[in-house]
């Protein structure tokens, strides 16, 4: 599809990337969303808990939210989504990855960006157990990557996914993880690292002979987080062949349903090739918004409803002719 253009206008304040980024993901509070939380077995014996909220009257219509790295069901971005889906009739499923629901996974895996039988096995939960006829994806950074991978790297998807919107998305793995690295960004880094790595050390207890704390002392940055664990744990050779196989870039030729893509133009995440304009122009049902301002899902706009927020509900009810 032609590119959309973006009304997004932010206040001066928040125009500026990383101090919308910073506000969103540190300041941001949302309240008045009530959760109640599912676990769900997975094929492995692994685990991942569902945090549901729901309409004030029923629904056969749901939204499944995916958060970013080192996220989970509660952090604003996800609840924010799910209240403004909620308040239009439709229930919400905030989906932690494995280990992300304040509880550790018990496999020595995780969960990564291309982890999409996790994302299979949630949707084969929710229509095999629930009566939903119209289900919309719905993934911020990493989740929305796993989405757009998702969609692609198949032939066909249930008949309920009706519509997706992927927000943040490093659809270009490698290129992020590079933006990462550079030192506009190493404080956003520095961050995740410690989270991660303190993370890594409590999995070291029960996996010790899987990895040691002379391996884990070692990682000095993202990519050798990337390289000796996340890659070794799923499957991968290493690092590059990890970003390689799980980017949703190459996938988004074949996806076959309505999609919106926003990325803002300031996101110091995305690298070029993060912008999928070619892709989007060669593939009718791909959107793909652009908006100058946003920084990482930092789309600060009235009454604490971000635009991302608004336009993913927008974009569900325009496209699929929803009636809610």
């Amino acid at each position: 599809m032609p590119i959309i253009e973006s009304t997004y206008k932010p206040t001066i304040f928040f125009k500026n990337g990383f101090v919308s980024t910073v506000y969103s993901g540190l300041v941001r509070y949302v309240k008045g969303v009530k959760q109640e939380r599912e676990r769900i077995t997975l094929f492995d014996g692994d685990f991942i808990d569902l945090d549901w909220s729901f309409s004030t009257v029923k629904t056969k219509k749901l939204v499944i939210l995916l958060h970013g790295l080192e996220g989970n069901g509660q952090r604003p971005y996800m609840t924010g989504s799910a209240k403004l889906f909620n308040n239009d009739h439709i229930d919400a499923v905030c989906v932690n990855f494995r280990g992300c629901s304040g509880e550790d996974n018990l496999k020595f895996r995780s969960y990564h960006s291309g982890a999409t039988e996790d994302l299979e096995a949630i949707i084969t939960h929710i229509i095999s157990e629930k009566d939903y006829s119209e289900i919309y994806l719905n993934g911020i950074s990493l989740g929305a990557n796993m989405i757009l991978k998702y969609l692609g790297e198949r032939d066909t998807v249930p008949n309920q996914i009706k519509a997706a919107i992927a927000v943040s998305v490093p659809c270009y793995l490698y290129g992020s993880a590079k933006a990462l690295h550079t030192f506009k960004n190493k404080l956003y880094h520095d961050r995740f690292l410690k989270h991660l790595v303190s993370r890594l050390k409590s999995k070291q207890q029960k996996f010790k002979e899987a990895l040691s704390i002379k391996e884990i002392i070692s990682i000095k940055t993202l990519f050798d987080f990337d390289n000796l664990y996340t890659s070794k744990a799923h499957g991968f050779k290493d690092a590059l062949d990890y970003y390689e196989k799980s980017s949703c870039l190459q996938f988004l030729p074949n996806i076959k349903i309505p999609t919106l893509i926003i990325n803002a133009l300031n996101d110091s995440f995305l690298s070029p090739e993060c912008y999928p304009v070619k892709e989007a122009k060669n593939n009718p049902n791909i959107y793909l918004e652009m908006p100058q301002n946003g920084g990482h899902v930092g789309f600060v706009d009235k009454k604490n409803v971000y635009y991302n927020e608004k336009r993913a509900l927008e974009f569900v009810k325009e496209l699929v002719n929803i009636k809610v």
